[in-house]
């Protein structure tokens, strides 16, 4: 948990406001960037955005948590850049983020985000790869076109950073099929998925604003770890979140057989908890009948995950990656009013509810 210093600096930023900035100043850019795609793609991808309904109609849809803008341009401010030199590394990052959104929500089979029908479910499964694609050939155009040397390091942890996000699906996908994985793995895995492209948002602004590279490797490490915390976040919402908050469906990891941290946490304990669930989830995996299981089916699991210590352990998981992520900006000279604002945004992270 955030502590009492943490917590009294928090007092002081307005996280919601911190968050609005970067999505203000970013969305402009990436509307444009996303204007420049071939029909239907522009259309498919401003619906998946939240700009436009399934008629084409517009809308004010939740476009997500902004957490990443918020931190790419705030990163730029480390550098003594203005916020504003952070935004093409912000869209940058927001477009290969939304690539990797639109190709799990495929891949996973999700047929809602953020409260309404996935791409493939209202446009098909061709333009959801078509579209996925586009932006992640768009984040690197938005970063080049600058055409500096700033751009080029950008670009480089960028494209890095998206191998590993990459990477991380692939083992996620690939543990869906096993019927144990080490939480080692579980942690490695996430920390390629999440950590990656949120180290990356943590330091893009300032390798655009200049910052020599052992600053943005620290910012970095900020963003790794801070990702980790986000996915552990992430993955007690994903059975034990509210439908309403999260739009998602309940149980909702659960229904997809995914090894999250607490589930792997709660096979690793031993114990007649532990081993109830592991026999409930091996014969799940030899089922083609899961998606049709009932809530209280979907409830028991997730009462063994708990009485297991799976629940608890991801929480505790978050709180020691939150405070890893904090120390990793002792490395960075920056104003202390930049790095109250980084502290905020990483105690939001792990006090979210969606």
């Amino acid at each position: 948990m955030p502590t009492a210093t943490t917590a009294a600096r928090k007092t002081a930023v307005d996280v919601a406001a911190l968050l609005e900035r970067g999505r203000t100043l970013a969305t402009p850019v990436l509307r444009a960037a996303v204007d420049r795609l071939a029909p239907p793609m522009d259309t498919v991808a401003a619906y998946h955005f939240g700009w436009i309904d399934a008629q084409g109609n517009p809308t004010e849809g939740d476009g997500g948590k902004a957490v990443r803008p918020a931190l790419a341009v705030l990163s730029a401010e480390v550098a003594g850049a203005r916020p504003e030199v952070g935004v093409p590394g912000a869209v940058a990052v927001e477009l290969v983020h939304n690539f990797s959104l639109l190709h799990d929500d495929l891949m996973d089979g999700d047929e809602q985000r953020r409260h309404r029908d996935t791409v493939w479910k209202v446009h098909g499964p061709a333009q959801a790869i078509l579209v996925g694609d586009a932006l992640f050939a768009l984040a690197g155009e938005v970063l080049l076109e600058l055409g500096t040397a700033e751009a080029a390091r950008a670009t480089r942890r960028l494209t890095t950073a998206t191998r590993a996000l990459i990477d991380g699906q692939a083992q996620d996908i690939s543990y869906e099929h096993r019927d144990r994985v080490s939480v080692e793995e579980c942690l490695e895995m996430e920390g390629n998925k999440t950590g990656a492209l949120l180290a990356c948002a943590s330091s893009v602004g300032a390798v655009l604003g200049g910052a020599d590279d052992p600053t943005a490797d620290a910012l970095e490490r900020y963003g790794y770890h801070l990702g980790l915390a986000f996915q552990a976040i992430d993955d007690l919402l994903g059975i034990w979140g509210d439908p309403v908050s999260t739009g998602k469906q309940t149980w909702s990891d659960l229904r997809q057989r995914k090894k999250s941290l607490p589930v792997v946490a709660a096979l690793a304990a031993g114990g007649p908890a532990s081993e109830r669930l592991g026999e409930m989830l091996a014969a799940d995996a030899k089922s083609s009948d899961v998606e049709n299981f009932s809530e209280e089916e979907f409830a028991a699991r997730a009462a063994l995950i708990e009485e297991a210590g799976g629940r608890d352990w991801t929480a505790e998981e978050a709180r020691r990656q939150h405070t890893i992520a904090l120390d990793a900006l002792n490395a960075v000279d920056m104003p202390e009013q930049v790095r109250d604002r980084f502290t905020a945004l990483a105690d939001f992270v792990v006090v979210r509810k969606r």
